[in-house]
């Protein structure tokens, strides 16, 4: 039987890895929330491994406030990047095949075709920047290892757009929705599964996937597809805008290109809105 530790356990994947685990009987789970292991303390990341053979490690753990980190730029890459390094030494060292969460945003954006694997990477914000830099501490250091590209991802647990969506309804609010980026809503469930199924594969085909839903979408149409979904599409005022006030920059075209994840694992994503219907199902039955 496999071992694997999710770390970042309390997370939204983290979260939605858990609930898939219950599919996977001949997979031994050991799930560790930031109170029970800080991926930033390498003793302790030691101690946890000393102690356990681990087959596989999925590192959920990340700082993912896209905002905050241009400001928290050293936090963001203590532990995107720094900590990660970390981790990557002692799976290597452990023999342990570590498999970690990255981003659509370690692209700029400037493409109108979706990203391959192999495109250059250039993020325009620190989040993308220090992903990228734990990527790359992966690739030096890691054997065995797959790093997982994922985009806008949402759930029922947690901040992400799906549940703000909902709540700004909830709250009467209007909503300006901007329609100047392009990417793919990615349900963490599938994501989840994804990962399960990476492992219960046992593949040994190391490297970059992206894995995300496929299609693609503006912002404005997942919060249109949100509230068609939920049917409250009448219970409040969505309007389309071109601005997108942040402090981070965002890429405009970030749509993952997914031919490698369903060539090597037979996978066949769904399409974003289908798992949106699947997930808002689940939720209000």
């Amino acid at each position: 039987m496999k071992k694997v530790l999710v770390t970042g356990a309390n997370g939204q994947l983290g979260r939605c890895i858990k609930d898939a685990s219950v599919n996977f009987p001949k997979l031994n789970f050991l799930f560790v929330s930031r109170e029970d292991l800080d991926i930033e303390n390498k003793e302790a990341v030691s101690e946890i491994f000393s102690k356990n053979q681990f087959d596989y490690c999925i590192n959920t753990a990340a700082y993912t406030n896209v905002e905050k980190a241009e400001s928290e730029q050293e936090k963001a890459f203590q532990i995107n990047a720094e900590a990660v390094k970390t981790v990557a030494l002692i799976c290597n060292q452990s023999n342990t095949t570590l498999i970690q969460i990255s981003t659509d945003y370690v692209f700029d954006g400037k493409k109108t075709t979706p990203y391959t694997e192999e495109d250059t990477t250039s993020p325009i914000n620190v989040y993308g920047a220090s992903k990228l830099k734990g990527e790359q501490y992966i690739q030096e250091i890691c054997n065995n290892y797959f790093i997982i590209r994922t985009s806008w991802l949402y759930s029922q647990y947690g901040h992400n757009f799906y549940n703000s969506i909902l709540k700004f309804v909830k709250e009467g609010r209007d909503l300006q929705i901007t329609t100047e980026q392009i990417g793919t809503p990615t349900n963490a469930n599938d994501l989840a599964n994804a990962v399960l199924q990476i492992i219960k594969s046992g593949s040994n085909k190391s490297g970059i996937y992206n894995v995300s839903n496929s299609g693609e979408a503006t912002w404005y149409d997942f919060a249109k597809e949100i509230l068609k979904q939920t049917k409250q599409i009448n219970m409040t005022n969505l309007e389309k805008t071109e601005e997108y006030r942040t402090f981070a920059a965002r890429p405009k075209f970030s749509v993952l290109d997914i031919k490698k994840y369903r060539f090597v694992f037979n996978a066949k994503p769904l399409n974003w809105e289908r798992s949106l219907s699947l997930l808002t199902t689940n939720i209000t039955q």
